[in-house]
C-alpha cells in the first residue's frame, strides 16, 4: 500500500514538473529581455532568429538520442556566453551629436537637399542607424541611414527631401539604433533636434509665365490676345521683335545701336484692384490628382495675382470658411506677393459650411473702392448658389464680380459613360441631370450681369488669367 502511494507521488511530481518546466524555461528567457527593454531600451535583432536555428537543431538529437544531452548543454553554454559577450559590446548614446542642415522654405513637389552632421565625441566606435523625425506628408530617399562612426570622428549624411503637401511641419527628434558588434543587439534611442520647414506652392508656372511673357509666346499656355479699347501710351521697356509685334512700335534708334530689330513694348494706364474671395469651406475638400480643389484654386490665385501685380495692378486676398480664416489688404508691387504666399500656404480646406454671409460681410467692411472681386468656390446645390447668386449681384453696382466655379471632373466622367448597364445609367442620369442644374445656375448668374468662368481644376488658370486681361482690355472697371 505504501509503496503504491510513494509511486503515485513519484508520478504526481514528475508530471508537476514535466507542466511547469517549459513555463520556468521560457520566463527565463523572457524575464532578462523584458527587464532590457524596460530599463535601457535594448532589443534582440532578427539575426536572432539566424542563431537560434542551429541551437533548435542540436536540440532535436537529444529526441533522438539522449546521449547528444551533454553536448548540449556545453553548446547551449557556448551560445549564452556570445550572446551576452555582444550584449556587452552595444554602447550608449553618450559622445553622439548631431546636427540638421536644411532650408527652412521648400516647394510642393519639389526635390531638396537636408544633410545630418553626426559627430562621435566618445573613446568608442559607434554602430549606428540613423532615421530623421519626417512627417507622413514629407517622403525622403534614402529614409533609413546606416553606418559606422569611428572614435573622434564625424561623418555627414545627406539625403532628398520631397514635400507632398502645403504648410508648416515641424521636427523634434533624430531617432537612432546603437547595434552590438555581431549585430544581435539593438538600443533604440532619440535625441532632440527641433526644426522647422514651410512647404509653398509651386511657383514654377510663374516663372514659366515669366519666360513666355518676355518672348511674346503666352498662347502656349492658354493665354490668348485681347485687343485694348484704346491705346496704352505708358512706355514699359524695350525687347526683341517678334514676327506678331506691329511694325509701328519698332525703335529704329534701338534697333540701328543692337543691330538688331527691337520693339517698344507699352503697359496699360489703368491700374486695377482685385480682392480674390477663396473658400476653404466642405466643398472644396474634393480631390483630383492628389490635389485638393483649394489647392488647384490657390496656385490660380497665385498666377493671376503674379500677373495682376506685373501689370501694376494692386492685389488683395481673403481665404475663408466658416469663419475668415486669413486676410491681406489690398496693396501693390514686389513684396504682395510675398504676403499672399505667406498667407495661403497654410490654408486647408475644412469639413465645415461656408459661411457666405460672414465672408461678404468682412468684405464691404474692409474693401471699400471698387474692385474687380473674384470668389473661388464650387456649388452642387440650390442654397448655395441662391447665396452666391444674391451676394455677388449685390455687389455688382459699386464692385465687378468674377465667379469662378470649378468642377468636378467625376461627375462629367459619369455623365459621358457609355456603359449601358442599367447601375451605370441610373448614375450617369443622375450626373447628367447635376450638369443641367449646373448650367442653369451659370445662365442665371451670368443673365444677372456677373461674370463667369467655369472650368476643370487644373485647366483653371488660363480661362482666368484671359478673363482678366478681358476686363483690363476692354477698361470695366
Amino acid at each position: 500500500m505504501d509503496q503504491n502511494l510513494n509511486a503515485e507521488k513519484l508520478f504526481d511530481s514528475v508530471g508537476s514538473y514535466l507542466f511547469w518546466a517549459p513555463w520556468i524555461g521560457l520566463a527565463s528567457l523572457l524575464l532578462p529581455l523584458l527587464i532590457l527593454a524596460l530599463v535601457w531600451r535594448i532589443y534582440p535583432t532578427l539575426r536572432w532568429l539566424w542563431f537560434m536555428i542551429p541551437l533548435t537543431a542540436a536540440t532535436v538529437l537529444v529526441a533522438i538520442d539522449p546521449l547528444y544531452r551533454h553536448f548540449i548543454v556545453v553548446f547551449d553554454l557556448a551560445a549564452l556566453s556570445f550572446v551576452v559577450l555582444d550584449l556587452l559590446t552595444i554602447t550608449s548614446q553618450s559622445g553622439i551629436r548631431v546636427e540638421r542642415h536644411m532650408v527652412r522654405s521648400a516647394s510642393l513637389g519639389g526635390t531638396h537637399p537636408v544633410k545630418l552632421l553626426v559627430e562621435n565625441r566618445s573613446d568608442r566606435t559607434k554602430r549606428l542607424v540613423m532615421r530623421d523625425d519626417l512627417p507622413r506628408e514629407l517622403d525622403a530617399k534614402p529614409e533609413v541611414h546606416r553606418f559606422q562612426l569611428e572614435s573622434r570622428k564625424r561623418t555627414e549624411i545627406d539625403y532628398k527631401l520631397t514635400p507632398k503637401r502645403r504648410g508648416i511641419y515641424r521636427f523634434e527628434f533624430i531617432y537612432f539604433q546603437l547595434l552590438s558588434q555581431f549585430g544581435l543587439w539593438t538600443r533604440n534611442l532619440r535625441k532632440p533636434l527641433p526644426g522647422e520647414l514651410h512647404v509653398y506652392p509651386d511657383m514654377k508656372q510663374l516663372s514659366e509665365y515669366a519666360i513666355l511673357a518676355r518672348t511674346n509666346r503666352l498662347s502656349l499656355i492658354g493665354v490668348r490676345k485681347t485687343r485694348k479699347a484704346g491705346q496704352d501710351n505708358n512706355f514699359e521697356r524695350l525687347r526683341d521683335y517678334t514676327q506678331d509685334d506691329n511694325y509701328k512700335h519698332i525703335d529704329w534708334r534701338s534697333t540701328a545701336r543692337r543691330n538688331k530689330l527691337t520693339v517698344k513694348q507699352f503697359q496699360t494706364d489703368q491700374s486695377q484692384r482685385i480682392v480674390f474671395l477663396v473658400d476653404c469651406g466642405r466643398l472644396m475638400t474634393a480631390e483630383y490628382r492628389g490635389l485638393s480643389l483649394l489647392d488647384y484654386a490657390l496656385n490660380s490665385m497665385l498666377m493671376l495675382s503674379y500677373v495682376a501685380l506685373h501689370q501694376g495692378d494692386s492685389v488683395g486676398l481673403m481665404c475663408f470658411s466658416d469663419r475668415i480664416e486669413s486676410y491681406v489688404p489690398v496693396r501693390g508691387g514686389a513684396s504682395q506677393m510675398n504676403r499672399l504666399l505667406h498667407a495661403s500656404f497654410d490654408r486647408f480646406p475644412t469639413l465645415q459650411q461656408t459661411n457666405y454671409n460672414e465672408a461678404f460681410l468682412h468684405f464691404s467692411k474692409t474693401c471699400r473702392k471698387r474692385s474687380l472681386v473674384v470668389l473661388l468656390t464650387s456649388v452642387i446645390d440650390d442654397v448655395s448658389a441662391a447665396q452666391i447668386t444674391g451676394y455677388l449681384t449685390t455687389l455688382r453696382g459699386k464692385h465687378l464680380p468674377l465667379l469662378c466655379l470649378l468642377r468636378d471632373r467625376a461627375v462629367f466622367e459619369y455623365a459621358d459613360n457609355p456603359n449601358m448597364d442599367e447601375s451605370v445609367l441610373y448614375r450617369s442620369a443622375a450626373a447628367a441631370q447635376l450638369l443641367i442644374w449646373r448650367h442653369d445656375v451659370i445662365q442665371k448668374i451670368q443673365n444677372a450681369g456677373i461674370l463667369a468662368v467655369d472650368a476643370f481644376p487644373d485647366a483653371l488658370t488660363s480661362p482666368l488669367v484671359n478673363q482678366y486681361l478681358e476686363v483690363k482690355a476692354k477698361h470695366l472697371l
